[in-house]
């Protein structure tokens, strides 16, 4: 059996030709900086939906990637409520050959 590699675009959503790749990546990024925020407070699962205004199962969710029931609205109330400041940049593409998207960065 021959095996294929292919380079990874950085993007699983988009290597698996998923709709809307962009979206669903930022999301994901967007969640993991929630749950990086979580587990450095050291916040129980109880804790957490408390502070972000949602029951237990739903951080539960969360926190296993399951991104389904979240907006990306949703996640950033949830940084907010985590003291987190959220900056928007649109701004026009770089290089000719760089492709409008949507990128999501976290400062220290």
């Amino acid at each position: 059996m021959k095996t294929t590699i292919r380079p990874s675009s950085a993007n699983v959503f988009a290597d698996l030709k998923l709709p809307d790749a962009d979206e669903l990546h930022a999301k994901a990024q967007i969640a993991y900086q929630i749950c990086r925020i979580l587990e450095e407070r050291k916040l129980t699962q109880k804790a957490a939906a408390q502070l972000l205004g949602i029951d237990q199962p739903k951080i539960s969710a969360l926190l296993r990637g399951k991104l389904e029931g979240f907006s990306s609205d949703r996640l950033f109330r949830f940084l907010n409520a985590l003291d987190r400041d959220i900056e928007i940049i649109i701004k026009p593409i770089g290089k000719r050959s760089d492709l409008p998207g949507i990128r999501v960065l976290a400062l220290a």
